[in-house]
């Protein structure tokens, strides 16, 4: 006996009418013939199926686990996919068939890219081979010396001879930043280990050292006592006095 008939059975049991039923469920009159005619694709889907069959139990006075045990033999729902629930209860569309691609159009898309990169290089090769060649200037004997270190990595930075620092990374590499008393930046990097720097200028120098344990510092001639541990990082002025 299939769920419809007994619900039908039930019903008639119950010595109700569709329209009995209907009143004390809330359950469409033409949409109870259509449960009891085993037909549930008007229900809404499967959740909503499984609502109106435990209303329809509840209200005959039979055990609605009963008919849901039937409905679910009957509509196989435990081996649906999740897609297919999710569509059925309105949550996503029903995904459109994806078409597979025959290999003669993989085919044609592979000869047609092949054609435009050939093109693309010619366009290329013929940009780059113009007709004149472009003249190379001579060069002075002046202008192929050596050029000049910038003052970040001159090993002797001065704006003026009134102090004079020296400062070698030691011990370990250390960052350094170095200003003169108008905030003119001498030196703003990286001193590595074992090299040497000279600054010198008119009243005060300015120091910030990001390893002060790694560095040694020679101030107007006077070696400094240690300025800091490995790590730390301090800031430090001299000037004529020092």
């Amino acid at each position: 006996m299939s769920l419809g008939s007994m619900i039908s059975k039930a019903r008639i049991d119950a010595r109700l009418s569709i329209e009995d039923l209907s009143a004390s469920t809330n359950i469409r009159p033409q949409l109870l013939r259509d449960i009891e005619a085993n037909n549930f694709s008007s229900c809404g889907g499967d959740t909503y199926a499984r609502g109106h069959i435990r209303n329809i139990a509840q209200r005959l006075g039979i055990d609605p686990a009963v008919f849901i045990q039937v409905y679910e033999d009957e509509q196989s729902t435990n081996d649906r996919s999740m897609q297919d629930l999710l569509v059925e209860n309105s949550v996503m569309k029903q995904p459109e068939e994806i078409k597979k691609v025959s290999w003669k159009v993989l085919g044609a898309i592979s000869v047609g890219a092949l054609a435009v990169a050939g093109l693309a290089q010619i366009i290329v090769t013929n940009s780059s081979n113009p007709g004149i060649p472009t003249p190379v200037p001579s060069t002075s004997p002046t202008e192929t010396s050596s050029p000049k270190a910038s003052p970040s990595e001159a090993a002797t930075v001065s704006t003026g001879t009134g102090v004079e620092v020296i400062i070698t990374a030691t011990r370990a590499k250390s960052w350094l930043f170095v200003s003169d008393s108008s905030g003119r930046t001498l030196f703003s990097g990286q001193l590595s280990t074992g090299v040497t720097k000279t600054f010198s200028s008119d009243a005060t120098l300015n120091f910030k050292i990001g390893n002060a344990g790694g560095v040694d510092l020679v101030v107007n001639g006077k070696k400094v006592d240690s300025i800091g541990s490995d790590g730390e990082v301090v800031s430090v002025s001299y000037g004529l006095d020092s």
